[in-house]
């Protein structure tokens, strides 16, 4: 299965283009972004993940910016590529954010399979903004909660350590149709 949509930010400006590919051994998001959110950024990222959904490969480059590229054993270890060095902060992370796109929010509602009322927290690979980036490229851990609304059309997403709430509605394929407040869905393509 493939597919293509694209996204803008809450109040139009900005621009998102990505793919999902998933078949019976893995599941891959890339995209490119034009975005505005913390400052005017150009952004390419892919994310591999196994076949249940568990975030295995991760590359995000920031247009004249910096470059992270990390990878996961699907046991929650991961590994800095270009530092090549361990992060052991990530310990216990199956799922990646990417905070440019809402398209990561499908590795962790896939991965979870919540049934309706259902609600489970996690702690997540964060992929900062260019704004927010102190120090090494690297993701930080967040904690985050998913509550399953309608299964497979709707979730709440809490990302706890900011304090945040949205009602994330589904496509067909999984990926998030408006982020309420943040990004919207303007084109579809399958």
């Amino acid at each position: 299965m493939r597919t293509s949509v694209c996204w803008t930010n809450w109040q139009g400006q900005g621009l998102e283009r990505c793919t999902l590919v998933q078949d019976d051994e893995h599941l891959i998001l890339e995209g490119v972004v034009s975005g505005t959110r913390g400052g005017k950024y150009g952004a390419y990222y892919s994310v591999r993940a196994d076949a249940q959904c568990r975030t295995r490969e991760v590359l995000v480059k920031y247009i004249g910016g910096q470059t992270l590229h990390v990878v996961a054993d699907g046991d929650g270890h991961w590994h800095d590529i270009l530092g090549d060095r361990p992060v052991p902060s990530l310990d216990g992370c199956f799922d990646v954010d990417i905070g440019v796109t809402p398209a990561t929010n499908t590795l962790a509602i896939k991965r979870l399979g919540l049934a309706p009322k259902a609600r489970q927290d996690i702690v997540a690979a964060y992929v900062p903004l260019p704004s927010q980036i102190e120090g090494a490229f690297l993701p930080v851990p967040a904690q985050q909660r998913y509550t399953c609304l309608i299964a497979d059309r709707r979730y709440r997403y809490e990302g706890l350590f900011r304090s945040f709430k949205a009602e994330l509605e589904l496509d067909r394929f999984g990926l998030v149709m408006d982020y309420p407040d943040t990004f919207r869905r303007v084109e579809e393509t399958s």
